[in-house]
């Protein structure tokens, strides 16, 4: 499992260094399609996703944010209003929005996960919740992505455009981080990933 996820990471951060490279055809946010701006993701809370999973199984994604993080902002903006990630997250996930700064107890396997350092006077960055710890969250935005019995498959760090977070959310979809378990074959499978949402 570490090394998947040490493999997942190393992915994730080749991907959002070629992503912050400038280049010519790279679509400005006002350059999404006009369906795009329609498009919503089910967003549901932590246990309405896990109650829904029990009835019916599907993997969860979790979109780990703060509020003060700009890059969190433009990840909700232009990838998650994007009609083609909108149609599968929402046909293939359960969708979760989970503020990692929140107040609020939250029950996850069994265990009830809290933020004790939550000051509600204090303004900008606030105290981290025990699950974005538990979920091994340690920047944002961070996409946490939980197989049909609530295991943890691994978090996908940083800002996906969604040419990124389609190879993500189809990889752990057709179950293929259960047989691409090495560098290279990870490396193989990403270079030869053609994107189709622009």
């Amino acid at each position: 499992m570490k090394r998947l996820l040490t493999i997942l990471a190393l992915g994730a951060t080749v991907a959002l260094l070629v992503q912050a490279a400038p280049s010519s055809d790279t679509p400005t946010p006002t350059e999404a399609p006009a369906a795009a701006a329609e498009a919503t993701i089910n967003w549901l809370t932590m246990e309405e996703a896990l109650a829904a999973q029990k009835m019916n199984p599907k993997k969860i994604m979790i979109d780990v944010y703060t509020q003060w993080c700009g890059p969190c902002k433009m990840l909700d903006k232009n990838t998650f209003h994007h009609a083609e990630v909108v149609k599968y997250v929402n046909a293939n996930y359960y969708a979760v929005k989970f503020d990692a700064e929140s107040p609020d107890p939250v029950t996850y396997k069994d265990k009830t996960y809290t933020n004790p350092d939550y000051d509600p006077a204090r303004k900008g960055r606030n105290g981290v919740h025990q699950l974005t710890r538990a979920f091994g969250v340690s920047a944002y935005p961070t996409i946490v992505f939980l197989d049909e019995t609530q295991n943890i498959i691994a978090p996908i760090r940083g800002y996906q455009g969604p040419p990124q977070i389609e190879l993500y959310l189809k990889f752990f979809n057709e179950d293929k981080h259960k047989t691409i378990n090495t560098q290279p074959a990870w490396e193989q499978y990403r270079d030869s990933f053609v994107p189709t949402w622009s």
